[in-house]
């Protein structure tokens, strides 16, 4: 009788190989089949072995992609033949990546599942300028959230969000880039408050633009920047790189850390 296989939700991090974790590795070499995202380096797939199969699954923002349905049920069919799946996944399956649905449509239908974390861009795109999300001058806290809502009526609360006082961190915000400015400031959130875009975060042609939230439109249409790109809004932008601030020109009233 054939032993149902298992399922490994894998967080593949922001982009370079190198903060690919331990557990991440042993995953992927002991895969029989591997399911992987669009916005995954496919360098990671150096551990894997020549016997592995490989799916892409591209799931890009704005883009065509594979149906959520479809790589569910493909996890699905290939744990119940009996393989070891690995669902390679950018930055950590559980913050904004569906994780948390594939665990739960696997899980009820009898498959294991075991989810190992990755670093999240929201947190290696900021640090890679040398922003911190949180400081004890600016910032207590930070918020992950995304950019727009699954429905009209599931959108994020911009002006809740602008009282706060805590470091935004925004996935796939570049598009409503407008929106997010205009209703952080209705919020009461300053127009000079100083805002962070850093796009393919961790990779060779990673790039970003400083500014503040007044002009993140203007400026993020006027720049090569597009997704996938994280925008950071909050005074702990201070205290990014003096390269990458001059790189864009750092308004003179923000001041610098």
């Amino acid at each position: 009788m054939q032993t149902t296989g298992k399922v490994c939700l894998v967080g593949a991090g922001p982009g370079d190989p190198d903060l690919l974790t331990l557990k991440a590795v042993k995953a992927i070499a002991g895969a029989d089949v591997i399911l992987i995202d669009d916005l995954v380096n496919p360098e990671v797939l150096q551990h894997a072995t020549s016997a592995t199969r490989v799916i892409q699954v591209g799931k890009r923002g704005g883009c065509q992609s594979t149906p959520q349905a479809f790589i569910e049920k493909l996890m699905l069919a290939e744990a119940r033949a009996g393989h070891s799946v690995v669902r390679l996944k950018g930055g950590d399956p559980f913050i904004f990546g569906r994780g948390g649905e594939e665990r739960q449509h696997l899980m009820q239908h009898g498959i294991e599942v075991e989810v190992i974390n990755g670093i999240s861009s929201g947190l290696a795109a900021p640090a890679s300028l040398g922003i911190p999300l949180t400081h004890r001058d600016w910032a207590q806290g930070a918020i992950f959230v995304t950019g727009h809502g699954k429905t009209p009526e599931h959108q994020p609360d911009w002006s809740a969000l602008a009282k706060t006082g805590l470091t935004l961190v925004i996935y796939m915000g570049v598009a409503h880039s407008r929106q997010i400015q205009d209703e952080l400031m209705t919020g009461g959130l300053p127009a000079q408050t100083p805002v962070a875009v850093i796009q393919s975060a961790t990779r060779d042609q990673q790039n970003q633009l400083i500014t503040t939230l007044q002009y993140l439109a203007s400026d993020l249409a006027a720049s090569p920047l597009a997704s996938p790109s994280v925008i950071v809004i909050g005074e702990v932008v201070r205290c990014a790189d003096a390269q990458y601030r001059s790189a864009t020109p750092w308004p003179a009233s923000v001041g610098t850390y």
